[in-house]
C-alpha cells in the first residue's frame, strides 16, 4: 500500500467528490444547525489548506487545517471513505495536518465533532485529545462537542508532528 498525501484545491472534482459524500453522512444524521462543515466556497474563502490522502493512486480521503491569529489551528472536513478505513489513513491525516498547523506557528490543535461519529471519537481520544468548551463560532450543543490537543514544542518552536 503506497499512501501519498498532496494539497488539492477544494473546489477540485476529486475534492467536491469527498466532500459531498463527507455531507452526505452527516446530512441523515444531525439538523441543519449543528452542521458547520464548510462549504467548498467557504473553503476557498477562508484560506483552508485542504489536502487529498490517495492509496495506490486511488483517493482515499481527505481533510483540511485552518489556522487563527489566536496561535490555534482547526481541523475541518476530515473524511476517510469506507473502504479505506482501518489502514491508519484518519491518524495519518490528523498527524499530517496538525504537522502544516505547527509549521505555520498553531501551538494547539481544534475541531469540533458529532457525538455520532464513534469512530471519529476513538480516533481523537487515542491520539491525545480533550473535551474543551465550545470556541470560536460553536456554542453548546447536544450533537456535537469539541476537543483539542497541544501540539509538541521544542524550544518554543511548534514542530511537526511524527510521520507528518
Amino acid at each position: 500500500m503506497r499512501v501519498t498525501t498532496t494539497a488539492q484545491r477544494p473546489d477540485s472534482s476529486i475534492a467536491r467528490e469527498l466532500i459531498d459524500e463527507l455531507d452526505a453522512v452527516f446530512a441523515p444524521n444531525y439538523p441543519p444547525e449543528s452542521r458547520h462543515g464548510y462549504s467548498v466556497d467557504k473553503l476557498l474563502r477562508e484560506a483552508v489548506a485542504f489536502y487529498v490522502v490517495w492509496v495506490d493512486n486511488v483517493p482515499a480521503g481527505c481533510g483540511g487545517v485552518q489556522g487563527f491569529a489566536e496561535g490555534y489551528a482547526e481541523l475541518k472536513r476530515m473524511y476517510v471513505r469506507p473502504a479505506f478505513r482501518g489502514r491508519g489513513l484518519d491518524r495519518h491525516l490528523v498527524d499530517y495536518l496538525s504537522g502544516h498547523a505547527a509549521d505555520r506557528g498553531a501551538t494547539v490543535i481544534r475541531l469540533r465533532t458529532g457525538v455520532l461519529q464513534v469512530e471519529a471519537i476513538g480516533l481523537y481520544t487515542s491520539m491525545g485529545f480533550r473535551m474543551i468548551p465550545p470556541f470560536g463560532p460553536y456554542r453548546e450543543d447536544a450533537v456535537a462537542f469539541c476537543l483539542e490537543r497541544r501540539l509538541s514544542v521544542v524550544n518554543d518552536l511548534p514542530v511537526r508532528a511524527a510521520g507528518a
